[in-house]
């Protein structure tokens, strides 16, 4: 595919794989400051509202692996089509809900086409461009909305919601989605299918989906029903008797699902170990930002939205402009240390959030060293986990890393809400007030995040591999 194309057609294709990851990324983050005004809409009680972000978080987590592979096997143009197709019918069926169990399970749905959009929409784009400069380019504005993603979606949920109304969280993807089939149909060509071998491992496929939905369903309610209860503990085991399953079945079959020789390559699995806690601390902190802002310093969501907006735009111009020539100067393990130690920094930094911060001398610090952090650190994590993978193998590894990427914002979020409740909990049995034990749950859950940054720049200095010498003066 790659000699196939000039360089303006490779543009194109570039500009509307973009359109179709920032359609998944968007709605992972957009609903969070939406969320009161869909309680009142919808009449969500407290315990169900939880899943208007688990419904889809469970099924495009547990999902990806087999959507990679589906691609791989059966056409990465047409497994591509069909997910942004569902996507987007999907998008306007929860804006017009009207009850919550519509809602939830639109989203599920919803999270289910994301799962097959994007290891299809990232495959295409591995073997689009060529490997080197070409395509760490191309990553390079992958990274920058993958990266930045969940910032924008917190800015435009917060804009949306609060001069459209909540359903326009949804709606906005509509146009957008017809918009991304139209530029799949007209000018991405039709992929012969890389693989010779279309048999698609059933067996293998039911056990690892069924594993990291359950994986994901303990993660993200443990905060809610408790680490230790015997629900958390159950669904946990069958998680890992289900994977422990899948492995077994992938050892045993001549066509499996994740043939185990591509975790031969050590950056593949360096690339995922730092994807999740990159994720868990980068997702969490946003989560846990907007919620301070919110009702710490009491901003209006548009407000919200819009202090964020220097994230966003940093990790633009960090991911397409400065990264790249980094890389190929460099290489990507000095950017992967560099942005990693500036996460876990601005990270760190933002544990100190007084009750009456100031926006430039206490928010805005830490905003910039994430901006920066974030956009050095994705792209550089997205080449490492995919360079060197062999064509008939890049939707599983696209797979891999997205998997790894849910898991980790799961996660992330899971375990610094459980965090961040037991220190409020225990400031208010000390006699704090409630503003100020909030508070205290929120900067222990900052602090908690910086140490999620810190291990994975552990992983980029002592785990990643450096890239050969010329590749990286390619």
């Amino acid at each position: 595919m790659v000699s196939d194309m000039n360089p303006k057609q490779k543009t194109v294709i570039l500009l509307i794989l973009a359109l179709t990851l920032f359609l998944v990324i968007l709605d992972t983050a957009i609903v969070n400051v939406a969320l009161p005004a869909i309680k009142e809409a919808l009449n969500f009680d407290r315990a169900s509202l939880q899943w208007v972000i688990t419904s889809y978080v469970l099924t495009f987590g547990g999902f990806l692996m087999f959507g990679g592979r589906v691609a791989d096997l059966y056409g990465r143009r047409k497994v591509l089509m069909a997910g942004v197709i569902g996507f987007t019918v999907c998008s306007l069926l929860i804006g017009l809900s009207q009850t919550s169990i519509m809602f939830i399970a639109l989203r599920a749905l919803q999270g289910l086409a994301g799962a097959f959009m994007i290891p299809a929409a990232l495959s295409i784009l591995l073997t689009s461009f060529k490997e080197g400069p070409e395509r760490n380019k191309a990553l390079s504005v992958w990274s920058a909305v993958g990266a930045g993603g969940a910032a924008v979606g917190v800015l435009l949920g917060g804009l949306i919601t609060q001069y459209f109304g909540w359903q326009w969280n949804f709606f906005v993807n509509v146009p957008l989605g017809i918009l991304a089939i139209i530029g799949i149909r007209r000018f991405i060509p039709a992929d012969a299918i890389v693989s010779k071998a279309t048999h698609l491992d059933v067996p293998g496929a039911v056990l690892v989906t069924g594993g990291l939905m359950a994986l994901v369903y303990a993660i993200t309610q443990a905060p809610e029903i408790g680490w230790t209860s015997m629900t958390t503990i159950g669904t946990f085991v069958l998680s890992i008797v289900l994977l422990a399953g899948f492995v077994f079945n992938e050892t045993k079959s001549d066509h499996p699902l994740v043939p185990f020789s591509i975790f031969n390559i050590r950056n593949v699995v360096a690339g995922n170990l730092m994807m999740v806690p990159v994720m868990a601390g980068a997702l969490g902190l946003f989560f846990f930002t907007s919620l301070y802002i919110q009702n710490i310093l009491h901003y209006s969501p548009a407000l919200t939205g819009i202090s964020f907006l220097p994230v966003p735009i940093i990790i633009g111009i960090m991911s397409i402009k400065v990264a790249p020539r980094l890389i190929g100067k460099f290489g990507f393990k000095p950017l992967l240390i560099t942005g990693t130690a500036l996460l876990t920094i601005g990270t760190f930094l933002l544990g100190f959030l007084p009750a009456d911060a100031s926006y430039v001398l206490h928010l805005l610090p830490g905003f910039l060293l994430m901006g920066v952090g974030l956009g050095l650190a994705f792209i550089s994590i997205t080449i490492a986990a995919t360079a060197t993978v062999p064509a008939h193998e890049t939707g599983l590894a696209s797979g891999l890393i997205n998997t790894s990427q849910q898991l980790g914002g799961a996660l992330g979020i899971a375990m610094l809400s459980g965090i961040a409740s037991a220190v409020t909990v225990g400031a208010l049995a000390g006699g704090e007030s409630p503003s100020q034990a909030i508070l205290s749950g929120y900067q222990i859950a900052f602090f908690a995040a910086s140490a999620l940054m810190a291990v994975a720049l552990l992983v980029s200095i002592f785990v990643i591999q450096a890239p050969k010498r010329e590749l990286a003066a390619s």
